[in-house]
């Protein structure tokens, strides 16, 4: 491992930002005591810091002449999942937790931007990223829209994301898709309802459901090539007020994940096509409402290059793995990806069988990956402004 001496003497001060972040975990936009935090901690350390951007969001600046310039994006936000890890510093906050280990990825660039600070990459410019909603709620979408690249402009950018299941002290680099587009649907199948007892006078929307929810399978399994991933999952049904009525009207909820744009046009299509079909033939009507989430997350070159350049200085060429499979799961770093090239990486947070999967109420963030993902970041930030030097004083 090759940690400075300068990021493994602030192994303390890591853990201490963490644990009060943990302790304190806000929702999507919601993040307000977050953000003062990060803005209070980046103005000690003398950088520029801008607050507010998509009602949340933080950037810090640090600038040593001119160069070209990089980004470097932490997410900020909680989930609602009532923590059951026991952590003697374990949410305060009754249905809110940090599960997603967010609270880890902010203080990893909080700490990359006091190392940075006192060995300054350059020439050129480095952008800390705080944002907020990450979870389900598009908050890069949302500094897009609020101008955060005009305003700050970048040649790369880059993030990443503690992974559980993947060994601790190791990177996971994907060239190309990383994680998957995400999208969401509403399907109301509108029969006619009648007595329990008297099917035949009513347009059953359930055994409509049913039918629908095979179609939609076979899109996957029989319409699109086994060598291109996707998913339709439907996760809630909602119809009927009493036991001997059968209801008029059915809603079914789920999501859609895929990675090529191309598949992703064509589940849309299709899902609708299928449904409308078969609520036809029974004389029902089907109304989709689908839309697009987030879409998919691909890394690009040479930025990928870089990160694992950067990967490798820190934890050695053979922590560092290029052979797991993307991810289903989303990810909105995805739209600034969409706006500037950049990578997106993966960093071990060790069994999840001991701390818990993402988005468990018993997740925990493993501490000890804290200082790999501080280097990491200085590693980058040194290659992406084409520097040597950054953070490689002697390994303690």
């Amino acid at each position: 491992m090759q940690v400075s001496r300068a990021v493994q003497e602030m192994v303390p001060l890591l853990r201490e930002w963490r644990h009060d972040l943990h302790a304190y975990p806000e929702t999507a936009f919601e993040e307000h005591r977050t953000a003062a935090f990060i803005a209070r901690e980046l103005r000690a350390m003398g950088l520029e810091v801008h607050e507010g951007i998509a009602g949340t969001g933080v950037v810090g600046v640090l600038r040593n002449g001119e160069g070209r310039s990089v980004g470097l994006r932490a997410d900020i936000d909680a989930l609602p999942i009532t923590e059951t890890t026991g952590l003697t510093f374990a949410s305060t906050v009754p249905g809110k937790m940090h599960a997603c280990g967010h609270d880890g990825h902010t203080t990893m660039l909080l700490g990359a931007a006091r190392a940075m600070v006192q060995e300054p990459p350059g020439p050129g410019t480095v952008v800390f990223i705080f944002q907020p909603a990450e979870e389900n709620e598009g908050g890069a979408r949302v500094m897009m829209e609020a101008g955060l690249f005009e305003k700050f402009p970048v040649d790369m950018v880059f993030s990443m994301h503690n992974w559980p299941g993947l060994r601790e002290g190791h990177f996971a680099l994907h060239a190309g898709p990383v994680m998957a587009a995400f999208d969401t649907f509403e399907l109301r199948l509108i029969g006619r309802g009648s007595h329990g007892a008297m099917p035949h006078e009513g347009i059953d929307p359930i055994t409509l459901a049913a039918q629908v929810q095979m179609a939609w399978q076979t899109l996957v399994s029989r319409a699109i090539a086994p060598t291109d991933p996707a998913v339709i999952s439907i996760t809630q049904i909602f119809a009927g007020d009493t036991l001997n009525v059968i209801p008029e009207m059915l809603t079914l909820r789920g999501t859609v994940r895929s990675f090529r744009p191309e598949t992703r046009d064509f589940l849309q299509s299709e899902m609708e096509h299928r449904a409308a079909a078969i609520a036809a033939a029974f004389h029902a009507t089907a109304q989709l409402d689908y839309q697009r989430r987030y879409p998919a997350t691909i890394n690009a070159n040479p930025a990928l290059a870089l990160a694992e350049v950067a990967a490798t200085a820190v934890v050695g060429p053979n922590a560092v793995e290029k052979d797991l499979p993307p991810s289903m799961a989303a990810e909105d770093f995805a739209f600034m990806l969409q706006e500037v090239a950049g990578a997106y990486v993966w960093i071990g947070n060790g069994p999840a069988e001991g701390g818990g999967n993402l988005h468990s109420p018993s997740y925990r963030f493993n501490d000890a990956i804290l200082p790999l993902g501080v280097q990491y970041y200085c590693y980058l930030a040194a290659g992406a402004l084409n520097r040597e030097g950054l953070c490689q004083s002697e390994p303690g």
